[in-house]
């Protein structure tokens, strides 16, 4: 994994105008590889993708109006014009948005196509561990615990995790010839009525 170069530990809070231009699935497609492989092209990325470049460089430069991505000036040689993840990751609270339609409707999307993309995540996990080595078969956990606690108990619990997880991200990449890219979801949530 890449991470960003210029300023690898960086989190954007999202105001309305970002989350209403990020709450698009190509958008979101194109921020995540950034992050996650470093600097590319609009070509290179409308590749990946399956889409056509004009397309791709349309979307890049509506990130780029929200302060999500930026020119890469150590890539290119005049010709290509490269792209970077400003930040390494985004965070927003919903409770910012509640007399925004247009900005609500962004956050139902966002956390939507999150949650779809966690289920994917989990999925191609659950097809492939049965060909992951018994040392990465017992290292993976899938957990659901149930607790009884106020808000900001819950909000005091996700920083603590938060803050652990952020420690192993501050360390050098393993490279051990088993390392692997690892996913972790982090879900905390008050228990659904109709989940009881």
């Amino acid at each position: 994994m890449t991470r960003p170069a210029h300023d690898p530990e960086s989190v954007v809070h999202l105001d309305a105008t970002q989350l209403r231009a990020l709450a698009h699935p190509l958008r979101m497609r194109l921020l995540a590889r950034l992050r996650r492989e470093g600097p590319a092209t609009a070509s290179a990325l409308a590749r990946r993708f399956g889409t056509n470049s004009g397309q791709t460089s349309y979307h890049l430069r509506q990130l780029a109006e929200a302060g999500l991505v930026e020119d890469d000036p150590e890539h290119g040689d005049g010709r290509d014009r490269w792209w970077r993840a400003a930040h390494e990751s985004t965070s927003w609270s919903s409770t910012e948005f509640v007399d925004d339609p247009d900005a609500k409707a962004a956050d139902a999307w966002l956390l939507g196509h999150l949650i779809r993309r966690h289920g994917e995540s989990l999925g191609a996990w659950l097809d492939e561990r049965e060909h992951l080595p018994a040392a990465w078969m017992s290292a993976s956990d899938l957990s659901d615990l149930w607790l009884v606690m106020t808000p900001e108990r819950l909000k005091a619990m996700s920083a603590e995790l938060h803050a652990v997880i952020a420690r192993y991200r501050a360390e050098p990449p393993d490279t051990a010839p088993d390392a692997r890219e690892v996913t972790v979801h982090l879900h905390a949530f008050p228990t659904a009525e109709s989940d009881r």
